[in-house]
């Protein structure tokens, strides 16, 4: 390309007009890239700034860091910002990059070449649900990094003032920190307002929001110079003295971190040593050797940094990426095991969604079927344990988004064959919740082929670490034959709901365990009916076996949530925007808000959003144009914004409704859930 030909700067009439973020538009996340962006606030002004903020606070007691060896994971996918996770309220990419390993980590971050890197909420929402704090970037690189390097440490004031900026970021959106990525070379002189940045960041994070973090990337020495060190040594010890921990380079070798231990000292932890999957000059070549470099660092005691865990989905790997995903960081637990532990609070439900799928459902019934991507939409991930190669004649397990779902676009189905004596177990989570002199009260859902059937298996511990077993399970003789096996058994109450959730069984049970720690739940599968032998004794022949576990709740209340009246709820719209269309048609974007008049809503912490297309017939009165709501999509915050939406021609008004879901899964009636109505332009 001739560097002197400009024509490509030429915008033609084609070309979308520029991003103006302050303009009303499907709302995305996106980067701050000067620091005149940073300096001006000019963030806060933005049209997508309130779609941007995290909903789900980090549930983790005091908000520190366990004191043991750690994993960061550092997400870099293909520049950041992608159809995967921009579009804050979703996108219609059914394969999109997700990670639901969450039990496997302690810290994520979100990384761009970006000067400023704000995490999209999706991933907050999610990292976050499972105990795992997020961190931005801040990055300088190449020439236009030495430059932006110059302004950002000019005085101690500016290098003050921008880590204040950052601060105020973080906190307005939710997140828990920052990377501090300085690739560029300083002057020595610049040195000691590079430690002023750092160490004004990391106070004014701490005090504004306690347990957050910053962490230095192992770049730039005290020296000024440019020059990664693969380990914790005096060029690069003074920045890690000043903050909450190093990410140190991946081209590290297999003594270094065994002397990074020792310079580190009563900190070690605070050390992240880096891997890198795509394998690039990282110890033992990443991919699907990652786990020699890990298990180095395990045994050598420090923290673990991984880098770019995308390469799965970046670079396919066969058979795809949902199996490829699971086996890969199937190695990472094997070589450190379980790092997060949920339930921890209750009430506790999942729907075993990974955000993203091919349909969606709430309550048993479908409102979408098309492709779509969601992360924000993630329910608590099930820990399920992953081998090698499929075993004949025993269950598969694994977490479906192309079969029926009960809630959501996931659930958890069981295939394969089972002798019709036997059963199989699988663990789904394990958590600590110490239960009270109250019952607690579980559901789940369940749908299957013929005799398959699943239960729930409950494991507790005393506080004298007695074990007690109690198998939650339906009719069947297998069942009096495993009832052995377990302390307790219980049969659930079974409901159905045909009309509006054909196919699904829940079952409803409860249980008091007064002083005991519930610490695991698993699943059951067996037949109802095994086959009997001539002599009365049961058959051992494997017969096909296929479920779907839908969803499961524990709470300690026998009814769902309690949702205040729709005239307790404030809806209005904004921005509204009418354009004509084809055949007499219109098109409609508007921002539908609402808020509760008196209350708290943070035990509400999804809302679907639907509409109703109202006509008015030759009387005078207006109904339904169709039989039943329209579903647009899912918010984590209190707006939606409805962007294009077709309006046809003989449609008089438009109903947009706010179905509230609460902690436990539960959903508001759309009878009773809030709304907004809007006369159509005539």
């Amino acid at each position: 390309m001739n560097p002197n030909d400009d024509s490509r700067n030429v915008p033609s009439s084609s070309d979308p007009p520029p991003f103006d973020p302050s303009q009303p538009a499907v709302p995305i996340s996106y980067p701050l890239k000067t620091l005149e962006d940073l300096e001006s606030r000019v963030y806060f002004d933005s049209f997508h700034f309130p779609f941007n903020k995290a909903s789900v606070t980090l549930q983790s007691g005091n908000g520190s860091l366990p004191n043991r060896p750690r994993i960061l994971v550092c997400h870099d996918m293909k520049g950041g910002y992608t159809d995967d996770d921009k579009w804050v309220q979703g996108g219609t990419y059914a394969d999109a990059y997700a990670i639901w390993h969450w039990y496997l980590m302690d810290v994520f971050v979100y990384f761009s070449h970006s000067l400023v890197t704000l995490p999209p909420p999706c991933w907050t929402n999610a990292a976050h649900k499972h105990g795992v704090k997020v961190l931005g970037t801040f990055i300088t690189e190449w020439a236009e990094g030495r430059v932006i390097a110059n302004k950002l440490l000019s005085t101690r004031e500016s290098a003050q003032m921008y880590a204040e900026r950052l601060t105020e970021l973080a906190v307005a959106l939710g997140f828990d920190g920052w990377l501090i990525n300085m690739e560029v070379r300083l002057d020595v002189g610049q040195i000691p307002n590079m430690k002023e940045f750092i160490s004004q960041l990391t106070k004014t994070m701490h005090s504004s929001m306690p347990g957050s973090l910053v962490i230095w990337y192992d770049s730039v020495t005290v020296n000024g110079n440019l020059h990664w060190q693969n380990l914790l040594n005096k060029k690069n010890k003074p920045f890690f003295d000043i903050c909450d921990g190093i990410f140190v380079n991946y081209t590290w070798g297999k003594d270094y971190p065994n002397r990074t231990a020792v310079a580190a000292g009563d900190r070690k932890f605070d050390v992240y040593m880096g891997i890198d999957v795509f394998g690039r000059g990282t110890y033992g070549g990443g991919e699907w050797n990652t786990n020699v470099a890990l298990d180095v660092l395990k045994k050598s005691d420090v923290s673990a940094a991984i880098f770019a865990p995308g390469w799965v989905h970046e670079v396919p790997q066969p058979p795809d990426f949902q199996t490829a995903q699971n086996h890969w960081w199937a190695l990472v637990e094997q070589s450190w095991g379980i790092l997060q532990n949920y339930p921890k609070v209750l009430p506790f439900y999942s729907n075993f969604d990974q955000g993203h799928g091919y349909h969606y459902s709430v309550d048993g019934g479908q409102v979408l079927n098309a492709p779509w991507n969601n992360i924000s939409s993630q329910s608590f991930q099930p820990c399920l344990e992953f081998s090698g190669r499929p075993i004949p004649n025993t269950i598969q397990v694994l977490v479906n988004s192309k079969e029926a779902s009960y809630s959501g676009g996931g659930n958890i189905t069981f295939k394969g064959a089972l002798e019709d004596s036997a059963y199989f177990t699988t663990r789904l989570f394990q958590g600590e919740i110490l239960l009270a002199n109250l019952p607690v009260y579980l559901s789940y859902s369940v749908k299957s082929d013929g005799n398959s059937l699943v239960g729930l298996l409950l494991e507790f511990s005393s506080t004298l670490k007695e074990r007690t077993s109690v198998l939650l399970a339906s009719f069947g003789s297998t069942v009096d034959q495993l009832s052995s096996n377990f302390s307790e058994v219980i049969r659930p109450i079974r409901v159905t709901k045909p009309e509006t959730a054909p196919g699904w069984v829940i079952q409803e049970s409860s249980i008091a365990m007064n002083g005991y720690t519930l610490t695991e739940i698993h699943a059951v599968c067996y037949q109802s009916n095994p086959e009997v032998n001539e002599d009365n004794s049961l058959a051992r022949s494997p017969s096909e076996y296929f479920a779907v576990l839908g969803h499961i709740t524990v709470r300690t209340s026998e009814k769902n949530s309690m949702f205040p009246p729709s005239t307790s709820w404030l809806v209005e719209g904004q921005y509204i925007n009418w354009t004509s269309g084809s055949q007499g048609s219109k098109t409609l974007s508007v921002k539908v808000l609402w808020k509760l008049k008196d209350g708290d809503s943070s035990e509400f912490p999804k809302y679907n959003i639907y509409v109703e297309k109202l006509a008015t017939n030759a009387v005078g009165e207006t109904g339904k144009m169709h039989g039943v709501p329209e579903y647009l999509g899912v918010a984590q915050v209190e707006a939606f914004y409805v962007s294009d939406l077709v309006v046809p021609l003989d449609t008089s008004s438009l109903k947009f409704i706010i179905q509230v879901c609460g902690n436990d899964g539960a959903c508001q009636t759309l009878d009773d859930s809030p709304s907004f109505q809007l006369n159509v332009e005539g």
